[in-house]
C-alpha cells in the first residue's frame, strides 16, 4: 500500500541496511517507509501529515489509491497542501491563515469556497475539471 516494494527490492530487500537518519534513501523513499510502518500496525486512526510532499504526482496518486483500499476500517486524516491528495476525501476542512474557513466535499468546496477553488485552480489550472 505504501508504494515501497520496488525500491525496497532494489536496495536488497527487507534485510537491506538503512543508514542512520535514512541517509541512503531519498525523501520520497523515507516517506513511503514511514507510511508502510504505520500501515502494518493497522491503526484505528491514521494521520498523514504532508505525507506526499516528497513524492511525484504519479506515486502520490498510486499511494492514495492503495491507502484508500487498505484503510477501509480506519479513520484517516490527511493534512496536505495538494488538492489532489484530498479531493476524494469524505470531508475536507479548508484552512486559511490557521483558521477553518470551509468544509465539505471536493465538489461542494469548488462551488462554495473561494479559498479552495483558488488552491485547486492554482494546482490544476483555471477551469480545470475533476
Amino acid at each position: 500500500a505504501a508504494q515501497a516494494i520496488d525500491f525496497v527490492n532494489e536496495k536488497g530487500g527487507l534485510s537491506a541496511e538503512i543508514e542512520a537518519g535514512g541517509r541512503n534513501l531519498s525523501g520520497g523513499q523515507k516517506q513511503r517507509l514511514t507510511i508502510a510502518r504505520a500501515l502494518v500496525k493497522k491503526p484505528e486512526i491514521l494521520i498523514l501529515d504532508d505525507s506526499a510532499s516528497a513524492l511525484d504526482y504519479a506515486t502520490d496518486a498510486r499511494l492514495r489509491r492503495a491507502i484508500s483500499d487498505f484503510s477501509k476500517d480506519m479513520t484517516v486524516f490527511i493534512v496536505s497542501q495538494r488538492a489532489a491528495s484530498v479531493m476524494h476525501a469524505d470531508k475536507i476542512l479548508v484552512l486559511d491563515d490557521g483558521h477553518a474557513v470551509a468544509e465539505g466535499t471536493h465538489r461542494e468546496l469548488l462551488d462554495s469556497s473561494e479559498v479552495y477553488r483558488e488552491i485547486y485552480e492554482t494546482q490544476f489550472g483555471e477551469g480545470a475539471s475533476e
